[in-house]
Protein backbone atom coordinates (compact mmCIF):
# COMPACT_ATOMS: atom_id res chain seq x y z
CA UNK A 1 0.00 0.00 0.00
CA UNK A 2 1.68 3.21 -1.13
CA UNK A 3 1.51 5.61 1.99
CA UNK A 4 2.92 8.65 0.76
CA UNK A 5 0.30 10.33 2.05
CA UNK A 6 1.30 9.55 5.81
CA UNK A 7 3.34 12.56 6.16
CA UNK A 8 3.77 15.45 8.41
CA UNK A 9 1.64 17.64 6.48
CA UNK A 10 -1.14 15.17 7.02
CA UNK A 11 -0.47 14.41 10.48
CA UNK A 12 -0.55 18.25 11.50
CA UNK A 13 -4.34 18.19 9.50
CA UNK A 14 -5.19 15.07 11.34
CA UNK A 15 -4.30 16.96 14.50
CA UNK A 16 -6.20 20.04 13.80
CA UNK A 17 -9.78 17.98 12.83
CA UNK A 18 -9.06 16.28 16.13
CA UNK A 19 -9.39 19.70 18.26
CA UNK A 20 -12.65 20.30 16.66
CA UNK A 21 -15.29 20.36 19.38
CA UNK A 22 -18.46 20.35 17.43
CA UNK A 23 -19.90 19.90 14.04
CA UNK A 24 -20.34 23.21 13.51
CA UNK A 25 -17.00 24.10 14.33
CA UNK A 26 -15.99 20.90 11.58
CA UNK A 27 -18.42 22.59 9.25
CA UNK A 28 -16.65 25.83 9.15
CA UNK A 29 -13.24 24.17 8.80
CA UNK A 30 -14.01 21.88 6.28
CA UNK A 31 -15.65 24.44 4.06
CA UNK A 32 -12.67 26.76 4.14
CA UNK A 33 -10.37 23.70 3.57
CA UNK A 34 -12.54 21.87 1.08
CA UNK A 35 -14.71 22.67 -2.01
CA UNK A 36 -18.41 22.10 -1.90
CA UNK A 37 -17.99 19.61 -4.48
CA UNK A 38 -15.03 17.88 -2.27
CA UNK A 39 -17.27 17.88 0.71
CA UNK A 40 -20.59 16.46 -0.78
CA UNK A 41 -17.93 13.85 -2.44
CA UNK A 42 -16.69 12.79 1.35
CA UNK A 43 -20.17 13.24 2.68
CA UNK A 44 -21.55 10.57 -0.21
CA UNK A 45 -18.71 7.88 0.55
CA UNK A 46 -19.52 7.81 3.80
CA UNK A 47 -23.33 7.63 2.75
CA UNK A 48 -22.51 5.03 0.29
CA UNK A 49 -20.58 2.90 3.50
CA UNK A 50 -22.83 3.52 6.17
CA UNK A 51 -25.32 1.72 3.21
CA UNK A 52 -23.06 -0.68 2.13
CA UNK A 53 -22.86 -1.72 6.47
CA UNK A 54 -26.23 -2.10 6.15
CA UNK A 55 -26.36 -4.65 3.12
CA UNK A 56 -28.24 -2.22 1.04
CA UNK A 57 -28.12 -3.29 -2.55
CA UNK A 58 -25.74 -1.55 -5.12
CA UNK A 59 -28.30 -0.93 -7.29
CA UNK A 60 -30.23 1.34 -4.21
CA UNK A 61 -26.85 2.79 -3.25
CA UNK A 62 -26.18 4.00 -6.73
CA UNK A 63 -29.86 5.00 -7.61
CA UNK A 64 -29.94 7.18 -4.07
CA UNK A 65 -26.49 8.59 -4.34
CA UNK A 66 -25.83 9.03 -7.87
CA UNK A 67 -22.78 7.17 -7.66
CA UNK A 68 -21.05 4.49 -10.52
CA UNK A 69 -21.28 0.84 -9.11
CA UNK A 70 -17.15 1.29 -10.07
CA UNK A 71 -17.72 3.88 -6.80
CA UNK A 72 -19.92 2.13 -5.09
CA UNK A 73 -17.48 -1.01 -5.60
CA UNK A 74 -13.96 0.95 -4.43
CA UNK A 75 -16.18 2.39 -1.07
CA UNK A 76 -17.11 -1.87 -0.27
CA UNK A 77 -13.37 -2.78 -1.05
CA UNK A 78 -12.26 -0.33 1.29
CA UNK A 79 -15.06 -1.31 3.95
CA UNK A 80 -14.07 -5.08 3.29
CA UNK A 81 -9.85 -4.75 3.13
CA UNK A 82 -9.01 -1.24 3.60
CA UNK A 83 -6.72 0.13 6.88
CA UNK A 84 -9.83 -0.21 9.20
CA UNK A 85 -11.00 3.33 9.28
CA UNK A 86 -14.49 3.45 7.92
CA UNK A 87 -15.11 0.17 10.00
CA UNK A 88 -14.00 1.72 13.23
CA UNK A 89 -16.01 4.66 12.84
CA UNK A 90 -19.35 2.89 11.83
CA UNK A 91 -18.80 0.58 14.89
CA UNK A 92 -18.04 3.84 16.92
CA UNK A 93 -21.11 5.51 15.25
CA UNK A 94 -22.98 2.71 15.88
CA UNK A 95 -21.93 2.20 19.51
CA UNK A 96 -23.08 5.81 19.97
CA UNK A 97 -26.44 5.78 18.66
CA UNK A 98 -27.02 2.27 21.09
CA UNK A 99 -25.68 4.41 23.99
CA UNK A 100 -28.21 7.18 23.29
CA UNK A 101 -31.14 5.04 22.62
CA UNK A 102 -30.91 2.94 25.87
CA UNK A 103 -30.35 6.11 27.88
CA UNK A 104 -33.74 7.82 26.45
CA UNK A 105 -32.40 10.43 24.15
CA UNK A 106 -33.98 10.41 20.73
CA UNK A 107 -31.67 8.93 17.89
CA UNK A 108 -30.78 11.66 15.10
CA UNK A 109 -31.53 10.42 11.63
Amino acid sequence: MDNTWDNPQSEALFEAILALKNSNEAKLFFRDLLTDKEIIEFATRWQVAQMLAQNVPYSQIEEETGFSSTTVARVSKWLQSGVGGYKLMLDRQHHSHSAENSSGRKRMA
